[in-house]
């Protein structure tokens, strides 16, 4: 039900009051003890961490609950989370199976204070604390000037924020980059569009570039093919694909490399990310070699004149398990500055 991991040993300051911060994803939510580290660098330093599965839990307030146990209860906590914050602490989502509400985490749990935050808005805060071996770079130069940074990631959808660097301090933007209609470039994926428009109006990006998104493109290959989709799980057919197991599973995972190519030189163009691209998400760090030797590059610089710009821009796979974590307690520490 739980994996713990011990935290790092570090001269913590004892001044620094300890938080909790959450990353809600659509199956797992990630659970940390936190407090500032001191360290301009590394500003967050992990205290407790755990992981929990959503299947096994009735809401976040029983997941922090259990978290929290017996030990000292933090008056503050931050939550990372697919979707839009509203302003009254509700959260507009379709990947998270119980309702999130920050004013009924609070009375449940008798905290001072619960924020809530964008998912990816949290990782593009912590993206900036990735070292190089944290990543897996897969295309572009190794650094890029100082500039805004893309961080985008497929998992239960595809979320994307754009940090932004000022004067005053990193700026985060979050996006619902995962909702635009998709973009079809060859046969194939356009008869996979059509195939989908069968039962949805609106065919949107992280209606393939997602866990989900990948079963939506093998079930439409093996339909397209008047043959029957054998494999259930997103985790199977990237399996089967990597394997050589299964030439249709193979094929909708060529699909779902070209087309987040494409997206992802779309978004950066969209986004002038001249400071860099992280792509983060579970299923990425799964298919980190399969990627690499896809059509993902060629289809990411396939934009014309524009090409050259994007030879400029480093785009690397992010592996840290903890990113949203800390990007949550960043989020919360920057806003306790300001």
């Amino acid at each position: 039900m739980t994996a713990s991991h011990p935290a790092p040993a570090h001269v913590l300051s004892l001044a620094a009051p300890v938080f909790l911060a959450a990353d809600v994803g659509g199956t797992h939510v990630r659970v940390a003890r936190v407090q500032a580290s001191g360290d301009d660098t590394h500003p967050v330093q992990l205290l407790d961490y755990r992981k929990y599965r959503n299947a096994d839990h009735a809401g976040l307030s029983a997941i922090l609950a259990d978290f929290i146990g017996t030990g000292p209860r933090p008056a503050h906590c931050v939550v990372a989370t697919a979707g839009y914050a509203r302003e009254d602490g509700t959260v507009i989502t379709a990947n998270v199976p119980w309702p999130l509400s920050a004013r009924q985490i609070e009375a449940d749990l008798d905290l001072e204070r619960v924020y809530i935050v964008n998912d990816f808005e949290a990782v593009a805060h912590a993206a900036a604390q990735v070292d190089a071996s944290g990543v897996l770079h897969l295309c572009g130069p190794d650094s890029a000037p100082r500039g805004p940074t893309l961080v985008v990631g497929p998992g239960t959808g595809l979320g994307a924020a754009l940090w932004i660097p000022t004067a005053h301090g990193p700026v985060v933007l979050p996006t619902e980059a995962g909702q635009p209609t998709l973009a079809a470039t060859t046969e194939l994926e356009m008869a996979i569009v059509r195939h989908m428009q069968r039962s949805r109006a609106h065919v949107s990006i992280e209606h393939a570039l997602s866990g989900p998104g990948l079963m939506n493109l093998y079930t439409a290959v093996c339909a397209l093919q008047d043959q029957p989709a054998t494999l259930a799980s997103p985790d199977a057919v990237t399996a089967a694909a990597i394997a050589g197991e299964d030439a249709l599973a193979r094929q909708a995972l060529d699909v779902f490399c070209g087309l987040l190519g494409s997206t992802i030189g779309d978004m950066a163009l969209f986004y002038g990310a001249q400071g860099g691209v992280y792509l983060a998400g579970g299923i990425l760090t799964q298919i980190r070699d399969y990627l690499k030797n896809s059509t993902f590059i060629s289809r990411y610089l396939e934009k014309g004149p524009m090409r050259e710009q994007l030879e400029r821009i480093p785009v690397k796979v992010v592996e840290h398990g903890q990113l949203g974590v800390i990007g949550a307690a960043s989020w919360y520490l920057g806003h306790q500055d300001s």
